[in-house]
């Protein structure tokens, strides 16, 4: 079985992926509606989205609504893979299978 994904552990960064993996495949999320769902501060939501984003897991589109900027965020299929894969094996450890 595969080990926890170091990227996706991170507890706001596993929050997101949670968000954006209970939506349809190629429905994302605005930054403000995905900042609330994973209860993020204006700390660093950004930050974590960008490092998703490095690894392939999450796609960010960037536009403007009128002159209002709009950032949505989607998980991509890389990323719903790891997300699936994580989930696992927090489910084997949680089930006492493997530490």
């Amino acid at each position: 079985m595969a080990e926890l994904d170091d990227i996706i552990h991170q507890p706001l960064r596993l929050k997101i992926m949670a968000a954006l993996n209970a939506l349809p495949e190629t429905a994302g999320l605005e930054f403000p509606r995905l900042k609330k769902l994973a209860g993020a501060t204006d700390d660093n939501p950004g930050a974590q989205i960008e490092t998703l984003a490095r690894a392939g897991y999450v796609s960010v589109e960037k536009a403007f609504v009128g002159k209002k900027p709009q950032t949505t965020v989607t998980a991509t299929a890389a990323g719903r893979g790891a997300f699936a894969r994580h989930v696992a094996k927090l489910q084997e450890i949680i089930a006492g299978k493997q530490v």
